[in-house]
């Protein structure tokens, strides 16, 4: 990617260690710059790790009216809370990765459509709808281990949002299909786009995006894989990234590629 002029029309921000500072709150910056860019007839959607039960009220609290990508894209829905799209994780891979768990002494949550279950699943899997499952490990042979499990199974979309947990989707279901689905909806090109976040399961629409932006805080791999990198999230570095390379109001550092 050279450094030239690129429009944006739409920007995808993830939430946590993201547009969140580490209080889980949305600094004020963040908000005013949101706004800057929705007045420019920008789109702004959260494109998020978490459920809509979970994210719906921080969207509208920015006045966010378009869409939302949740669960990774497993879900994607309208602002006015309709559902757009949905994508599932069979019933026996949810048994299967539960069953996982147990042997390696995992601590999980998954999130069925309507609810989120940590360290528990119900008797009766298959009387519920599947979108995500996840593990969190502090122990690194651990964590290790379950990975090389999972990726042996190679029915499964793999990613983190943390260095110590496993986000497990459908496979191919991940972030930059859900925004495919939203710019399909909003007349917007992947090129159009400018995609932040801190975690693997945001490599998907950083690489894809026309601006691939990482967090000052992101892991390693997202900064290598991203365009450009802003500031921490403790420092506003959503409200940098949508000034700087969507608004353009400030001097724009040399994009990497």
């Amino acid at each position: 990617m050279t450094n030239k002029a690129r429009e944006i029309k739409l920007i995808a921000l993830d939430m946590d260690g993201t547009l969140l500072n580490g209080a889980g709150e949305i600094p004020e910056e963040n908000r005013k710059a949101i706004k800057e860019a929705q007045d420019e007839g920008i789109h702004v959607v959260l494109s998020t790790g978490r459920s809509i039960a979970t994210c719906k009220d921080h969207a509208e609290s920015l006045f966010l009216k378009t869409f939302l990508v949740t669960v990774n894209g497993s879900e994607v829905w309208d602002w006015q809370g309709n559902l757009i799209e949905r994508n599932l994780v069979e019933v026996e891979q949810m048994r299967w990765l539960w069953e996982l768990a147990q042997k390696h002494g995992a601590k999980t949550w998954a999130i069925s459509c309507g609810k989120t279950w940590k360290d528990e699943m119900p008797e009766d899997l298959d009387k519920l709808e599947w979108l995500k499952f996840g593990y969190q490990i502090e122990d690194d042979t651990i964590r290790n281990n379950v990975l090389k499990e999972l990726q042996a199974r190679g029915v499964f979309e793999i990613s983190n949002s943390s260095l110590v947990n496993i986000e497990v989707n459908a496979f191919g279901i991940n972030k930059a299909r859900g925004l495919k689905t939203v710019c399909e909806r909003l007349g917007v090109t992947m090129d159009e786009v400018m995609a932040c976040g801190d975690s693997l399961n945001d490599i998907s629409m950083i690489k894809e995006a026309g601006i691939g932006v990482a967090m000052g805080n992101a892991q390693d791999i997202v900064k290598e894989t991203a365009d450009v990198t802003t500031k921490t999230n403790d420092e506003n570095g959503v409200a940098y990234a949508i000034r700087t390379w969507a608004l353009k109001k400030a001097k724009e550092p040399a994009l990497k590629k």
